[in-house]
């Protein structure tokens, strides 16, 4: 199962700003990896392990913001279509078809 933290963060006082930078800096402490710079997930081997992660974001939300987690299967998250820079790659298992640099 993946594991998908997206949210959209106040960022108008240095307070928020620091806020947000710590809840990107828990997300990737505990295993996520940023898709985006608001969307963060990670694999997990299980529906069990994936609520073990759930809870874990949980506890660690800001008290200002939004924030939208969203599990799907292996299969679901195959079916995504990815493109960079305007060519898609296809899949997460496929090799990238360009040149990132």
């Amino acid at each position: 199962m993946w594991l998908f933290v997206m949210f959209d963060l106040p960022t108008e006082t240095k307070k928020d700003r620091q806020q947000a930078a710590l809840f990107r800096k828990r997300l990737l402490e505990n295993g996520f990896s940023m898709m985006q710079f608001s969307i963060y997930l990670r694999h997990c081997a299980s529906r069990e392990n994936t609520e073990v992660h759930r809870r874990r974001v949980l506890a660690m939300l800001p008290p200002h913001g939004q924030v939208n987690l969203l599990a799907v299967t292996d299969k679901q998250f195959g079916t995504m279509e990815i493109f960079l820079n305007t060519r898609e790659v296809v899949g997460m298992d496929a090799p990238p078809q360009l040149e990132l640099f």
